[in-house]
């Protein structure tokens, strides 16, 4: 364990913005992170995953923690089904097929999601009509008060659509060490009915998909359409897709009509961002060295050496512009630090 001093961030966070961090540490066992954690001369802390989705726009004064701890196992199963404890520190897209590649099914469809598997219940992830909360056991977290580990449950998380306890209540008290999912070892269900999952599947020639086929044509799905982080700055969607009631979404297509919509509830709907920001002319727009990516219009990206405080004025001016044509508010998902 070795704290550094001002360490750039550029090559800890998919935007690929180059913030400094007054003192840095990589943490790889949980014996170090307890000690971390209670360092006094260190009271402003910083928890660092994947680096996936949060943008960073201004340099950190206190110690950011890089969470790098590994390792994956199965705790217990039975016939049909199997508990697999994965630590923080793993890569979330090798977790999915170390799990794929054991023939364990439910979290599938969402293959390719950047990020640590650590982060992942914060933000409850999801893809393709599958989130993160379907197949989520429990987690182990350590807190910043006691020192101590809790376990929280699924119902005690407050999972919702990219939100949980750990953007609430427990926002930056609790740092989560490992992750159990409950997966299926048989009798998997498939979710290929959202998105283009099945025309996709109809290209790959497959007539009677597995969980690995699946896989496939998630992962085809989201090259074609989102930006490799390795190779243009970016944190995925870097908004949530908006719920409106029926009656609003029954006014807008008076002069939208082909908005699209998914049900959510007797009186209220879905309505994808990135379609509201493509109508606002932002889809492919560039400024500078930054902007909207060209395939997706959810994807907000770095070209070259942009600032963070670029790209969250650029997201401002999406919302306000959004707001102005549609009466419609849009959330940001990343986390802005």
């Amino acid at each position: 364990m070795h704290i550094q001093n001002n360490i750039s961030l550029k090559p800890y966070n998919t935007f690929g913005i180059d913030v400094t961090a007054k003192h840095f540490v990589s943490v790889s066992n949980i014996n170090d992170l307890k000690q971390i954690i209670s360092l006094k001369e260190f009271p402003e802390k910083l928890v660092l995953g994947g680096g996936s989705n949060m943008l960073l726009t201004k340099d950190f004064d206190g110690l950011v923690i890089h969470i790098n701890f590994k390792g994956i196992e199965i705790i217990s199963e039975d016939d049909d089904t199997v508990i697999v404890k994965a630590n923080a520190g793993e890569n979330w897209h090798e977790f999915v097929l170390w799990c794929i590649n054991n023939d364990f099914g439910g979290i599938e469809n969402l293959s390719l999601i950047p990020g640590n598997v650590g982060t992942a219940p914060i933000q409850n992830i999801g893809a393709y009509g599958v989130e993160l909360k379907d197949s989520f056991e429990s987690c182990e977290a350590l807190s910043f008060k006691t020192k101590t580990f809790q376990s929280f449950k699924k119902s005690d998380c407050n999972f919702g659509y990219r939100n949980s306890i750990f953007k609430k209540e427990a926002k930056n008290k609790f740092i989560i060490t490992s992750v159990n999912f409950k997966l299926t070892k048989n009798n998997h269900k498939l979710y290929i009915n959202y998105g283009a999952i099945t025309s996709q599947l109809e290209l790959m020639q497959v007539t009677s998909p597995t969980i690995q086929d699946v896989s496939k044509a998630v992962i085809s799905i989201r090259e074609s359409k989102l930006p490799n982080p390795k190779e243009i700055g970016n944190s995925g969607s870097f908004f949530k897709n908006p719920v409106i009631s029926k009656k609003q979404f029954n006014i807008l297509t008076e002069n939208f009509k082909d908005i699209p919509s998914y049900p959510i509830s007797e009186n209220e709907v879905k309505v994808p961002a990135g379609w509201l920001i493509e109508k606002a002319g932002f889809k492919g727009k560039q400024f500078g060295n930054y902007g909207v990516h060209k395939n997706q219009a959810l994807v907000l990206v770095n070209y070259g050496n942009a600032k963070g405080l670029d790209i969250l004025n650029l997201s401002k001016l999406i919302q306000k512009t959004v707001n102005r044509l549609f009466d419609i508010s849009i959330e940001t998902e990343v986390n802005i630090l």
